[in-house]
């Protein structure tokens, strides 16, 4: 089941932010919570029929709307908005329809830059070449599909529900349809091998995909898999393994002309996840959704019904803190160290990092120089940056 959301300060009776101007772009994230069945590995906001509590899935998308009319009262005016990301949970389970119309509010309420890149998360189970021309209709650009895996064990390991097979034709048609298109892989499945995992790759090149993730599976406390792993149903996962499948996933990414950019994604940059790394703002709706808006970050409860009532009752948001000036730099730092862009070399004088430390990273090889003034996460060193991180603010 989801884990417990962070503790927070009330939202405020007045509905107002303590907002410090900036030339922040703007962003919405849109989260769906259903899911037909729950994977064995999920700890995800989300939630089947049978643990609903009587929530419509058919009337949700106006949950939704109503809370695009409430961010509104709440922010005023904004720069249009650079990205929509609907996530879940199991987006595709939406209707076109049900999508349009939360679009619609957005652009209503916002307005949508023209270019806009607008994603929606899709399982291959829950989609069809005649849905992903709907979603085209109404204003979808790009579609992230959930592929994990192409070996039909490691997928069973993991409780997804898809034949792999289906995936191929189903990136063809987006293509097709004009979709940027990006492919979800998950790597270090207990008993998945090297070998297993190297045609997985095999198999997202041959897509011809304009972008891939690929996550090392963590094993989250709660879960089903952590439950099997706990009784010897199944074998534990290996770090050793991890760590070998993911400098194989960068030579053969990288060797297909699909450039990294951040630490687990390679190929055209999404400019919504790099806007959660740049520390942009953004609003999240929905059920368990976080925002960040100015420095202040913030979070809706968690269950459909709590999140329902929360809204109807004034403010969906559960708690909301207002991060400090050194909270935003370390953040900065713990983020952008992960991308391409990396950090200026000035982040780690603010942060009181002593020059030696970082000297003797880029000296071990863990970072390198991005120009005159730039620090970033070598190749080497994309294995333990969050160390490096760890490391840089407990001098």
């Amino acid at each position: 089941m989801p884990g417990a959301l962070p503790v927070g300060a009330p939202w405020p009776k007045d509905n107002q932010l303590n907002r410090a101007p900036g030339t922040r772009s703007f962003h919405a994230y849109v989260h769906v919570p259903f899911c037909e069945v729950r994977c064995g590995y999920c700890d995800f906001n989300t939630y089947t029929a049978k643990e609903l509590g009587g929530v419509s899935q058919a009337t949700f998308h106006q949950h939704l709307i109503s809370e695009i009319a409430f961010s509104k009262k709440v922010l005023g005016e904004m720069p249009a908005l650079s990205s929509v990301f609907i996530g879940g949970g199991t987006p595709s389970l939406f209707t076109a329809e049900q999508i349009g119309a939360v679009l619609e509010s957005l652009g209503e309420s916002f307005g949508l830059a023209s270019d806009c890149e607008v994603t929606l998360e899709a399982n291959p189970e829950s989609t069809t070449e005649e849905y992903l021309g709907e979603i085209v209709e109404v204003g979808i650009t790009r579609v992230s599909m959930g592929v994990q895996s192409f070996d039909s064990q490691v997928l069973q390991t993991l409780d997804r529900q898809h034949d792999p097979e289906r995936v191929a034709p189903l990136i063809t048609e987006a293509k097709e349809l004009g979709l940027v298109t990006s492919v979800d892989l998950i790597y270090g499945a207990p008993g998945e091998t090297l070998n297993s995992w190297s045609k997985t790759l095999s198999e997202a090149l041959a897509l011809g995909t304009d972008h891939v993730s690929a996550y090392s599976l963590i094993v989250e406390p709660g879960t089903k898999l952590a439950r099997q792993i706990a009784t010897g149903e199944i074998g534990p996962t290996s770090e050793d393994l991890n760590a070998e499948m993911y400098e194989h996933a960068t030579q053969r990414l990288e060797g297909a002309s699909l450039e990294w950019y951040e630490v687990s994604n390679w190929g055209k940059p999404s400019e919504h996840n790099s806007a959660y790394w740049k520390s942009q703002n953004w609003w999240g709706y929905g059920p368990g959704a976080h925002s960040h808006i100015d420095g202040n970050r913030f979070w809706n409860h968690k269950h459909p019904t709590s999140y329902q009532k929360a809204l109807s009752d004034g403010a969906p948001a559960a708690g909301i803190e207002r991060l400090t000036d050194r909270q935003m730099l370390e953040e900065q730092l713990l983020l952008m160290l992960r991308t391409e862009w990396g950090v200026e070399r000035e982040l780690f004088a603010k942060l009181e990092v002593p020059p030696e430390l970082v000297a003797q990273e880029i000296a071990a090889g863990n970072l390198e120089l991005s120009g005159a003034d730039c620090i970033r996460v070598s190749r080497k060193g994309r294995l333990i940056v969050d160390g490096l991180v760890v490391k840089f603010l407990s001098h």
